[in-house]
């Protein structure tokens, strides 16, 4: 048995390597490039779907543009229209003309500012472009709505106003002295059954009832000439009575009601006392 045997099997079975007989392990081949073609038929299905699809995709653009959805043909000339507004039915109707448009549908309305037969309103809008003997439509002014003024002349203030409003007016007020009872309508401007265009303002003269007098002072007049003051007045005198003087002050006022310088009403009644003219009392 040989020594060095033994030592192997002790060392775990290794045998002894003998000199010169190590070799290097082989390299591995590299594989050359597969040739165009080369690999299965995935590559030529691959293509042949994509050609398909990229036709279809033409084809269907193709029939879409020409068959189902044509492009519209050539416009030709197109035209501006004309700005009828304010125009007459005439006038504008030899504007189309001259732009190669035609008069389409008329419509009408009162308006409160634009008077009869002129054009307010249009469609198409003025600047647009549109093709040759397009209809325009247009809308033109009747003028404003006319309505009479209604009598409210003894009315009460905001019974009037009321009547005018509702018929469409526009009311403002004023004041004046009057014979009627104060907040009466004296009167109405324009008067009434005038026919006004609306809206239109109506103005209420008010009254402030009957005008106010000062009461003169006649004290030391004479009855005739005192009578005569008050009734340039308007104030009247219902009622002389005669008073004792001692002698004194006869014919002359001594004593007036109201008072001077109080406010009163035209028609209002005075009273006077005079002094006594004789000696002594009639009876």
């Amino acid at each position: 048995m040989r020594l060095g045997g033994s030592l192997a099997r002790r060392r775990g079975g290794r045998k002894p390597k003998k000199a010169g007989s190590s070799k290097a392990a082989p390299a591995k081949k590299k594989r050359a490039p597969k040739a165009p073609g080369e690999g299965g038929g995935w590559g030529r299905f691959g293509g042949i779907l994509l050609g398909l699809i990229a036709g279809g995709w033409l084809v269907g653009y193709v029939v879409s543009t020409q068959f189902v959805f044509p492009a519209p043909p050539p416009t030709g000339d197109m035209y501006e229209v004309p700005d009828l507004r304010g125009l007459g039915m005439a006038s504008a109707r030899e504007r189309l003309a001259d732009s190669d448009l035609a008069l389409g549908a008329i419509d009408s309305l009162l308006h409160p500012s634009i008077s009869q037969s002129l054009i307010v309103g249009q469609s198409p809008l003025p600047g647009q472009l549109a093709m040759p003997q397009t209809e325009v439509r247009i809308t033109f002014s009747m003028g404003p709505q006319l309505r009479t003024v209604p009598d409210v002349t003894r009315l009460a203030e905001d019974r009037a106003r009321i009547v005018l409003e509702t018929s469409g007016f526009l009311v403002s007020t004023d004041t004046t002295e009057s014979e009627l009872p104060r907040g009466r309508v004296v009167e109405s401007m324009p008067a009434a059954d005038t026919l006004l265009p609306l809206p239109a303002e109506i103005v209420l003269m008010v009254s402030t009832g009957p005008p106010m007098v000062p009461m003169p002072f006649v004290l030391g007049l004479e009855e005739a000439e005192a009578v005569q003051l008050l009734d340039s007045l308007g104030l009247v005198v219902s009622e002389v009575a005669e008073v004792f003087r001692f002698g004194r002050d006869r014919g002359i006022v001594v004593e007036q009601e109201p008072a001077a310088d109080t406010e009163l009403e035209r028609g209002t009644e005075v009273q006077l006392s005079i002094g006594r003219r004789g000696g002594q009392r009639e009876p």
